[in-house]
């Protein structure tokens, strides 16, 4: 199972189609979302995923949902035995994953991660995105082949609770997440600064 998991054709772009000859920025980003989109438009490619998480001249594009309700945001944790051993046990801010070739040809990035985020946790209420920036951190090796569309989902009720058995969800203020800052994945406290500046 892990083997076909590691082998499906997932949505990339090369680096330099996202960053130019520029150094690549560093953090949530707003400016650049519209370029990022305009090359995933165009260029995009559908590669194994086997080859993509050991190559950092592309970037897998991770649709990362931030869900909000009364200024409580959505705090996961995944645990021990979660496939991406790199994340194990770090608390995550954002529901999202790779887009396979398959999820891509009818919907848009925005459909698609509105469906991600319903096969991800279970919430029946209306929501509500709008996009917070594009995401990037070359500083560790998970980072270095990913780039994050980080898109906040405002909730009509706190109703809201995770799927897998390999995490587990709770709604928190900002004050409430602060003394856990540092067991966020990196991804999860740069969104984390952005929303602290509210």
């Amino acid at each position: 199972m892990q083997t076909q998991k590691q082998d499906e054709q997932i949505l990339v772009v090369k680096r330099d189609l996202l960053f130019g000859a520029n150094p690549a920025w560093h953090g949530l980003c707003d400016e650049s979302v519209q370029h990022c989109l305009e090359a995933i438009g165009q260029h995009k490619e559908f590669l194994p995923r086997s080859l993509m998480e050991q190559d950092p001249a592309y970037k897998q594009v991770i649709p990362y949902v931030v869900f909000v309700h009364n200024d409580r945001y959505f705090l996961m944790q995944r645990q021990a035995k979660a496939s991406e051993q790199r994340l194990k046990n770090k608390l995550s801010l954002g529901i999202g994953g790779h887009m396979r070739q398959e999820d891509m040809q009818k919907d848009d990035i925005f459909s698609w991660a509105e469906r991600e985020f319903h096969e991800e946790v279970a919430y029946d209420g209306a929501l509500s995105f709008r996009v917070l920036g594009m995401l990037n951190d070359d500083s560790n090796d998970v980072g270095k082949v990913h780039i994050g569309l980080v898109l906040l989902a405002q909730g009509e009720h706190a109703n809201i609770s995770v799927k897998s058995e390999l995490k587990s969800g709770t709604l928190m203020s900002i004050d409430e997440m602060k003394p856990l800052y540092d067991r966020m994945e990196s991804w999860s406290q740069m969104v984390f600064n952005r929303l602290a500046l509210k």
